[in-house]
């Protein structure tokens, strides 16, 4: 297990954090520090055909070790990190045999992740934890798949009497800003299908996820002084709030679970003359998530009909772009992937935990593109901030769940 930690430690340690306002692959020069180094431990552990291209997508191979034809397989992870909180200087910390009380992540900032709040932690009470300082996120997301996928294929190097096909590891940059399976070479790749290790708790296993959009909005007005502004002064950063107010109340994140889709305001910035209004649009129903699309357009046109005759032009203007699809309408032609998947759990002892995901992998992505891509757990709790933290038995089992879908793939 120290191995694992070790390992995992050596890459969350080195700052990758993706900018969404960057337009280079990666989109931070830093995410190259950790995709070379990955290059060089895949050569020493003893994987073949290890590259690395101009946009820093790592993919290597463990060849086939059995004389009948098998399916090739790929687990692919990422390796950035979210901008949403700082990935810089990580310090994690190692909760060894955890007694199933608060953990006090930074005394003098009076940090604590408490159970309390944080009901899953009491699944790992005896466990071995590792947390943050309270100050960065840790990158478990999704350096934990990383560690998990890069320990397997050691460990099948090391033991050749567990019987495998060919198998291929795929690492990416920028999944946390969306663009992660933007330049994936499918056709290089050369799988039949694929597994993301990118869930949660241990046991998720996924293969339904939002369709996803994003949204901005551009609200323009008319400044005049302010004691002779009637009828004049048209204020943007009110059509915006206009705008938000006429978004459905409740269906928002905070407030929506399982299959229920949202809207989400991410950032908002403006003056009287302009402001802009972003947002997220997310529904696991394709014609519910059409819809939502349309309501923006529709709030928009509202808006600017309002103002059409004093402010002569459009007064608001929508770009609405989408993300990635729900993955479901590709796996479920192949659900012999995800049974593989579940029974290896099964073998293992595991609960499985099929569920939507609230979210997108890399794998929704690569759906799309040729790869049926379910998703995997790896094990980390309370992503893209300060209170998260992994179970290190989780990512052990994770390991166990790769050389067992490798074995059953195997068998004929």
């Amino acid at each position: 297990m120290q191995h694992i930690i070790d390992r995992f430690i050596s890459y969350v340690t080195v700052d990758t954090e993706s900018d969404p306002n960057s337009d280079t692959t990666p989109s931070t020069a830093k995410q190259w520090d950790l995709a070379n180094q990955l290059v060089e431990e895949l050569k020493a552990i003893g994987m073949e055909d290890v590259t690395i291209d101009e946009n820093a997508y790592i993919m290597a191979t463990l060849p086939s070790n059995v004389d009948h034809d098998v399916p090739t397989i790929g687990f692919v992870s990422h390796f950035d990190t979210t901008p949403d909180f700082t990935g810089a200087n990580v310090k994690p910390q190692i909760i060894e045999n955890y007694d199933g009380g608060d953990i006090v992540l930074n005394k003098e900032q009076n940090i604590v992740l408490s159970p309390g709040y944080f009901k899953d932690l009491l699944q790992y009470k005896g466990q071995t934890i590792i947390t943050t300082d309270g100050t960065t996120l840790l990158g478990a997301d999704d350096k934990a798949g990383i560690t998990e996928i890069v320990t397997a294929m050691e460990y099948l190097i090391k033991n050749p009497e567990i019987k495998h096909g060919k198998i291929r590891v795929g690492f990416t940059p920028d999944e946390e800003i969306g663009r992660g399976a933007h330049k994936f070479d499918v056709e290089k790749f050369g799988a039949d299908w694929a597994y993301t290790m990118d869930g949660s708790q241990i046991g998720e296993l996924e293969y339904e996820n939002f369709n996803a959009a994003g949204a901005k909005i551009t609200f323009k007005g008319k400044s005049v002084h302010p004691g002779y502004a009637k009828g004049k002064m048209i204020n943007s950063m009110l059509l915006a709030n206009k705008f938000i107010s006429q978004l459905p109340e409740g269906e928002v994140p905070e407030q929506t679970t399982g299959y229920e889709g949202f809207f989400h305001v991410t950032g908002l910035n403006g003056s009287i003359e302009e402001t802009t209004v972003q947002l997220i649009v997310r529904d696991h129903d394709r014609a519910k998530f059409e819809a939502r699309k349309e309501l923006i357009h529709k709030i928009v046109a509202d808006i600017n009909a309002q103002y059409a005759v004093q402010f002569g032009e459009d007064i608001a203007i929508a770009v609405v772009k989408d993300q990635y699809f729900n993955m479901k309408e590709k796996v479920e032609p192949v659900m012999h992937i995800v049974d593989i998947a579940e029974k290896a759990m099964n073998e293992l002892g595991i609960t499985p935990l099929i569920k939507p995901i609230r979210g997108g992998t890399d794998g929704s992505q690569l759906s799309y593109m040729g790869l049926p891509c379910p998703n995997i757990f790896a094990g980390g709790h309370n992503f893209h901030g300060k209170y998260e933290y992994v179970p290190v038995e989780s990512m052990q089992k994770a390991v166990e769940v790769i050389v067992k879908i490798a074995e059953l793939t195997a068998k004929k």
